[in-house]
């Protein structure tokens, strides 16, 4: 993989929406139509952000996508002149989606690297657990991937934003579309932790709320490789569509194993988080069912998705996945605050990032996409399709059927229980 500190991109190639939110960066003195070599000039003391995302273990896919997405960005933000006229340096670190390694590896980030922002994380545990150290240290956190609804809701706090979007976002983008196609009687396979249960208890709600019926719910701890006693009682159950709420390695296993037991033909698949990274590490047999991306590489006429895509496909030999795009997100935004705000004071570049719409070269959808500004929430375009399965090839796994934009999914902050304030 091409590391990022090796990428140089020329100013004279960005695109207008970027001059103008990095116009303060001219102002401290760096041109904009300086070519690569601007990088050498910048100030001597960099801007470092921490970035905290799982490497190694179930969700490890996932994470390096985010990183490599992040990095990228970063090299884009040096090449025009960095933050404030300053070198960004962007530190990794593997929390392995532990919520302990997580919090340790922050104080790390903070204490020692002195560190000036942190985002990252996949796991909605981690999430929660960055955002409440980062409230404790009154440092900006931007929420690359973990999902859970009190990010943004009952825990929501001034330096905490999310990229991805919520569970109920993704329960209502997809359950209603299922059951009117496959029918109502539903059984759920759901990891047992933050994001499993925010996650099933909103599919339950607006399952229940057109008729649906619930036959069960397999609880199963995060890691689990073998799912045999759960695919059994499911299969005996007889659901007409079994909505799998796994992620990552588990998501592929529960695939695999329920593709070997013929259930894929016996019954509808769900899921509620359809992944680039999870669906290409099946076996084409096992690709199957329908699913909410929240991000496709795939979106014919938009020049900016196709620049991206091709971008990012001569860094890391890959296609982008929506994790990419998430880690882009995060720095672009950090990136465009700090130029609004000008200053890396937390507060201020979190008061530029309130009600901030991203410009279409970062939004790369068919919508408009702003951060609210009474939650923190990203309110993004959800992509509903249907697996592609038998001969399809990586990375044309996913046929987008409908794209949902985002506030017309989202909860109203006042919904969700988030009561914003910030430090007197």
């Amino acid at each position: 993989m091409t590391d990022a500190k090796d990428v140089v991109t020329s100013v004279a190639k960005r695109r207008i929406s970027r001059r103008s939110v990095l116009a303060s960066a001219a102002a401290a003195g760096v041109a904009a139509g300086v070519g690569p070599h601007i990088i050498k000039a910048l100030g001597e003391t960099p801007v470092k952000i921490g970035f905290i995302d799982p490497f190694t273990g179930t969700y490890a896919m996932q994470g390096d996508s985010e990183q490599a997405g992040a990095r990228m960005a970063i090299a884009e933000i040096n090449a025009a002149g960095g933050m404030l006229g300053r070198k960004v340096e962007i530190i990794l670190e593997d929390d392995a989606a532990d919520v302990g390694k997580a919090t340790v590896k922050f104080h790390k980030l903070v204490e020692q690297n002195k560190v000036d922002f942190i985002s990252g994380s996949v796991s909605s545990a981690v999430s929660l657990a960055l955002e409440h150290a980062s409230g404790l240290k009154g440092i900006l956190y931007v929420d690359t991937g973990g999902h859970v609804d009190s990010v943004t809701g009952t825990h929501c706090n001034w330096t905490t934003f999310k990229v991805c979007s919520d569970t109920w976002m993704l329960a209502s983008a997809l359950v209603a579309t299922l059951m009117e196609k496959f029918g109502k009687k539903w059984y759920f396979i759901t990891p047992d932790y933050a994001w499993g249960h925010f996650l099933h208890a909103n599919c339950l709600k607006i399952l229940k709320q057109h008729g649906g019926e619930e036959l069960g719910n397999a609880l199963l701890p995060l890691g689990t490789t073998d799912f045999t006693s759960a695919l059994i009682k499911i299969r005996e159950a007889k659901p007409n569509v079994c909505c799998v709420l796994n992620g990552g390695d588990d998501f592929v296993n529960t695939m695999k194993q329920a593709t070997q037991f013929g259930m894929t033909k016996e019954m509808a698949f769900g899921y509620p988080l359809a992944e680039l990274e999870a669906l290409a590490a099946l076996p084409p047999v096992a690709r199957t069912g329908w699913g909410v991306m929240e991000w496709y590489w795939q979106q014919p006429g938009n020049a900016h998705v196709a620049a991206f895509v091709e971008k990012y496909r001569k860094l890391y030999t890959k296609t982008p996945s929506a994790r990419s795009w998430f880690g882009y997100v995060a720095m672009q935004t950090i990136a465009m605050a700090t130029a609004k705000a000008k200053s890396l004071n937390s507060v201020k570049v979190a008061k530029a990032i309130e009600g901030m719409e991203l410009p279409p070269d970062v939004a790369l959808g068919p919508y408009p996409v702003a951060w609210r500004a009474a939650d923190h929430q990203l309110l993004i375009t959800e992509f509903v399709g249907e697996v592609n399965g038998g001969s399809a090839k990586y990375p044309d796994l996913f046929d987008v059927k409908e794209t949902l934009a985002g506030p017309k999914l989202a909860e109203s902050p006042a919904a969700k229980g988030c009561k914003m304030t910030y430090p007197a």
